[in-house]
């Protein structure tokens, strides 16, 4: 599909300005400003994330809620909440578990173990 806007696209944008921010606001401010600086860098690699796996996400997402019946997540939050679901638990289960993994590969890949990983022991 041909795309209608011309270069720079919104991810090169997003890129320069947070590639401008990293190498020469960075260093040239201290204190609160540099805060700032880095709260808006973390922002701009959100926002670079979700334009890069937004779209596979959503399509994965509406194809997940599709197979369990329901429009929404406020219709699947009411399902759950009626029981219409309960006897597909582990299918609920794997569907919510898909949806927090693609919001936390947006936000903060960080917080995501490695596949199979076990968490730490309490």
């Amino acid at each position: 599909m041909p795309e209608p806007h011309d270069l720079p696209t919104a991810a090169q944008l997003v890129e320069a300005v947070r590639e401008f921010l990293e190498r020469d606001v960075m260093d040239a401010t201290e204190g609160r400003v540099q805060f700032h600086t880095r709260v808006a860098v973390n922002a701009l690699n959100m926002v670079q994330r979700e334009l890069d796996l937004g779209p596979a996400q959503a399509d994965a997402h509406q194809a997940a809620l599709e197979r369990l019946g329901v429009d929404d997540e406020a219709a699947l939050a009411a399902a759950i909440r009626d029981g219409r679901l309960d006897d597909r638990r582990a299918e609920v289960v794997e569907v919510l578990r898909q949806t927090v993994r693609a919001k936390l590969e947006v936000s903060n890949p960080r917080y995501l173990r490695p596949t199979g990983a076990q968490p730490p022991d309490s």
